[in-house]
C-alpha cells in the first residue's frame, strides 16, 4: 500500500475503564449525538460530531455492556450487570425506568417507533417492554439458546435479530408468534450486528470474518477474512461502499465493500478495540477500546464517484482540508470546563 496521510483522530476521554459498546442516534434537528458504555458503570452522552462531552448517566451498580438512544435521541437505554435495563431521559440525565432482571443483561435496543425496549443477556430471554405501560409484565419472546449478546430490531419492528454469547449464528424472531424464522449460520459466536441505515444488510462480526447478509431474504451476501479477530463491525450508511472492522490487533482497518481490500488502517488506541460504528452521515467514525478512550475518526476525501452521486443529489460537501482545519483547531476541554460552560449555558 503507498504511503497514507496519517489520521488524527478526535480522542474522547471520561471512561475509567474499557469501553464495550457505542451508539450513534439519527440525525435530528439538534444535531447527532453518541453514546457509549462502559464496564465503569458510567454510561456517557455525546455531540457525535465534535466528541464533546454532554452528560454521564449515573445510578447503574456495575458494567453497562450495551447502549442505545432512541429514534429523536430523547431518551437512552443501557444494560448492565446490575441485573437491570435502564431508561433515561436523554435531556436531563434522570431514569425514567429500570426493569430488573433475574441476571446480567448484556443487550438493548429502542424499536423504531420508540414505543418498545428490546433485552436481552444471560437469562436466555428476550424480553419486549411497553414503554407507554412500563409496570406492565413485558413480553417474552421463545427462550434464546444460548445467552444474549447482540439484539436489534429490523423490518419496522416485525422482526427481532438476536446473537448468543456462547454459540455461532444470528437468530431472526417474527414478533408477532415469537419464534425463530431463520438462523444465519456463523463458525464463531456473533459479537456485533448492525442492521445498515437503509435496512438492506445486516453486518455481523464473528471471530476472524465480517459477513454481510440480505437483510429480507437472509442470503449471505458477502464474506470477508479479516487480519485478526474482530469483535465489531460497521458499514457505511451513505454509500454502503466501504465497512470498518476491528477487535485485538489494536488498530481501526477499513475495507472496500466490494472489493475486501483494506483501504486505510488507524493506529491510536492501546488495547483491543471492542466497538466501532459509522456516524448516521458517514463522515466519520466512532471506536471505543479497553483503553477506555473512544475515538472519532473522519472518513476522509471522498472518492470522485461519491462527489458525482452526491452533485446528482444536489449536495455539497465541505472540502476535506477545511474539515481537518477545523480538527486541527480542536482542543478537547475537560469535563469541568464542560461542565462551567454547561451551567453558565443554562443560567
Amino acid at each position: 500500500m503507498d504511503k497514507k496521510k496519517v489520521a488524527v483522530p478526535l480522542v474522547c476521554h471520561g471512561h475509567s475503564r474499557p469501553v464495550v459498546d457505542l451508539c450513534y442516534s439519527p440525525i435530528t434537528p439538534d444535531g447527532f449525538f453518541l453514546i457509549s458504555a462502559s464496564k465503569d458503570s458510567s454510561p456517557m452522552l455525546r455531540n457525535g460530531e465534535t466528541g464533546d462531552w454532554i452528560g454521564t448517566f449515573e445510578g447503574h451498580k456495575g458494567a453497562v455492556w450495551s447502549c442505545c438512544l432512541d429514534t429523536n435521541a430523547l431518551r437512552a437505554a443501557t444494560a448492565s450487570a446490575d441485573f437491570s435495563a435502564k431508561v433515561w431521559d436523554a435531556l436531563t440525565g434522570d431514569v425514567l425506568h429500570s426493569f430488573e432482571h433475574k441476571h446480567i443483561v448484556r443487550a438493548c435496543a429502542f424499536s423504531e417507533d420508540t414505543h418498545l425496549l428490546l433485552t436481552g443477556g444471560v437469562e436466555k430471554v428476550i424480553r419486549i417492554y411497553d414503554l407507554n405501560r412500563p409496570d406492565a409484565a413485558p413480553r417474552e419472546v421463545d427462550k434464546s439458546p444460548g445467552s444474549v449478546r447482540t439484539a436489534a430490531w429490523l423490518h419496522s419492528d416485525q422482526t427481532i435479530l438476536s446473537s448468543c454469547t456462547d454459540m455461532g449464528g444470528v437468530r431472526l424472531w417474527d414478533v408477532r408468534t415469537g419464534k425463530i424464522v431463520q438462523t444465519l449460520e456463523t463458525k464463531s459466536s456473533v459479537t456485533s450486528s448492525e442492521v445498515s441505515q437503509d435496512g438492506r444488510y445486516i453486518t455481523t462480526a464473528d471471530g476472524s470474518t465480517v459477513k454481510f447478509w440480505d437483510a429480507n431474504y437472509f442470503g449471505l451476501v458477502k464474506s470477508y477474512n479479516m487480519p485478526c479477530t474482530v469483535e465489531s463491525a460497521s458499514l457505511e450508511p451513505k454509500f454502503g461502499n466501504k465497512f470498518i472492522a476491528g477487535g485485538e490487533d489494536m488498530w481501526v482497518h477499513v475495507f472496500d465493500f466490494h472489493t475486501g481490500d483494506e483501504i486505510a488502517c488507524n493506529k491510536g488506541h492501546h488495547g483491543p478495540v471492542h466497538c466501532l460504528r459509522f456516524s448516521p452521515g458517514g463522515e466519520s467514525y466512532a471506536s471505543g477500546s479497553e483503553d477506555g478512550t473512544i475515538r472519532i475518526w473522519q472518513t476522509g476525501p471522498l472518492t470522485q464517484d461519491e462527489t458525482e452521486a452526491l452533485a446528482a443529489n444536489g449536495k455539497v460537501k465541505v472540502p476535506a482540508e477545511e474539515v481537518s482545519r477545523k480538527i486541527e483547531g480542536f482542543h478537547i476541554a475537560d469535563e469541568g470546563k464542560l461542565k462551567e460552560k454547561e451551567e453558565a449555558g443554562n443560567e
